[in-house]
């Protein structure tokens, strides 16, 4: 409506249909998100467990974002592993996908997605660098509508880090969250790792 109140340039309009566009997908996100946590809460998020192989699945989440990151001057790099698990490769997409967005909206450098094995189980870790997490906002980070004050003026509903873990807990697994020792943010789901 606002583009439509008076004559605009081609350039103008196409910033408008930009910024429309941008939002559109914004709600989308939030109203997937909404539905996502309300088929959870009712025990009905059906999943579709397969051995998924975790840089096959690293990979395709970097390509996802390689043109918004080379936009803002940054790269996305999945790190190279040999691990496997079990659980939905859909969701688990979905939880990376929220990771890496998370990193390239609030962090700063290289994103970086990879895998790390632990005494039965796999940490699927997205870290970037940059201040990193408010020491007071690690506690609540997966809550949900939980957004820390710097990030407040940023479009965001403060679903993202809880749609992971409810991601995580629906495969039987965890998540964590700190701030990397040289800067920067590293936020995992924790899975069990699969041998066959």
């Amino acid at each position: 409506e606002l583009a439509l109140r008076r004559p605009r340039s081609a350039e103008e309009l196409t910033l408008a249909i930009r910024s429309a566009l941008d939002e559109t997908v914004r709600l989308s996100r939030l109203a997937d998100d909404l539905l996502l946590l309300a088929r959870a809460e009712e025990g009905s998020l059906p999943l579709r467990r397969e051995r998924v192989e975790l840089i096959e699945l690293f990979e395709g989440v970097a390509v996802r974002f390689a043109n918004r990151a080379r936009e803002g001057g940054r790269h996305v790099r999945a790190v190279p592993t040999a691990a496997f698990v079990e659980g939905d490769p859909v969701r688990l997409e979905q939880a990376l996908n929220n990771l890496v967005d998370n990193a390239l909206t609030y962090g700063t450098g290289e994103v970086e997605i990879f895998a790390e094995a632990k005494n039965g189980t796999v940490e699927l870790h997205v870290a970037d660098h940059g201040a990193g997490f408010d020491e007071s906002f690690l506690s609540r980070a997966f809550d949900r509508f939980s957004r820390a004050d710097e990030a407040r003026g940023r479009a965001g509903a403060g679903l993202g880090l809880s749609i992971v873990q409810l991601i995580a807990d629906v495969h039987g697994g965890s998540v964590g969250a700190a701030n990397r020792p040289n800067g920067g943010a590293d936020v995992w789901l924790t899975l069990v790792r699969s041998t066959s």
